[in-house]
């Protein structure tokens, strides 16, 4: 979908991805769907929503990933 988006998980990043990582592609994801690199003052507070909302899922989704061949870490 988006170029600047990467693949966060095992074995293409050798370690875990950082919160840093994690709202990175929040964002551009959010840039991608909204068709605004920086919205407006009053799409604000939805734009900054919604990429919070999306880092919480990734980092869900990252956390719940089993991948073969990959030793699982427990947190």
């Amino acid at each position: 979908m988006c170029r600047s988006i990467k693949t966060l998980r095992p074995p293409v990043l050798p370690d875990e991805a950082t919160e840093e990582e994690v709202r990175a592609a929040a964002l551009q994801y959010v840039r991608k769907v909204s068709g605004f690199r920086a919205p407006a003052a009053h799409n604000r507070e939805v734009f900054d929503r919604a990429v919070d909302v999306i880092a919480e899922a990734t980092a869900e989704l990252l956390a719940g990933l089993e991948v073969r061949g990959a030793p699982r870490v427990d947190r």
